[in-house]
């Protein structure tokens, strides 16, 4: 029968490091977390869903009060769209550096991202002072408080991105671009983009419909 020798041929430090490089990159792609993450956006999607259909059922309920063409500036929630379409794009370029490698362009594009994700909350946190200094508070009518709701409900996602962005640009430039970054930059990636669908509906469905009542 037929023996190896423990040195012939076989170099325990490298199959080690070959089956460790192998286990993370499937770990990298195939990951029970983003299947989870996965689960958590179809719950959000639920959520925005039972939003979009109160505001349908009372976005008529104006109580005397101000209708959305009254209110409604679009040419400045148009510009608001385009940041957070943008911003989506600079996300895009981000993770095209994380497939190179590169470190300090993830960290730029995580930059401007969050950049503006905080121009669109200030000029939504803007269009919010306006009425209500008009005196289009949530309580004032049924369109309103939906408004608010749903709107509202919206930035305080994108405010919890860029948050998540903060804390991603200190991980990857402590800890670089390894599996377990990689696998979070990936599910914020969708987070990012998944806030950019529901803003679409938004501004479809509450504001240029709105406009058009």
């Amino acid at each position: 029968m037929a023996t190896i020798a423990p040195d012939a041929g076989f170099d325990r430090d490298t199959f080690h490091l070959i089956e460790k490089d192998a286990h993370d990159h499937g770990e990298a792609h195939a990951s029970p977390v983003l299947l989870g993450f996965w689960i958590y956006l179809m719950s959000d999607a639920l959520i925005f869903a039972s939003l979009f259909a109160t505001y349908g059922v009372l976005s008529s309920s104006f109580a005397g009060g101000p209708a959305p063409r009254d209110i409604f500036e679009l040419e400045l929630v148009a510009l608001n769209t385009a940041i957070l379409l943008v911003s989506s794009i600079t996300y895009g370029f981000g993770m095209l550096a994380m497939d190179k490698g590169k470190v300090k362009a993830v960290q730029g594009w995580l930059a401007l991202t969050a950049l503006l994700g905080m121009s669109f909350v200030a000029i939504e946190l803007y269009e919010f002072g306006v009425l209500i200094g008009e005196g289009a508070t949530p309580q004032r009518s049924g369109f309103l408080s939906a408004f608010f709701t749903l709107v509202g409900t919206h930035g305080l996602h994108v405010t919890v991105g860029i948050v998540w962005i903060g804390i991603m640009l200190v991980q990857v430039g402590k800890h670089g671009l390894g599996v377990v970054n990689k696998r979070r930059l990936t599910c914020l990636s969708m987070f990012w983009h998944f806030l950019d669908v529901i803003w679409i509906g938004v501004f479809t469905f509450v504001y240029l419909m709105g406009m058009l009542r």
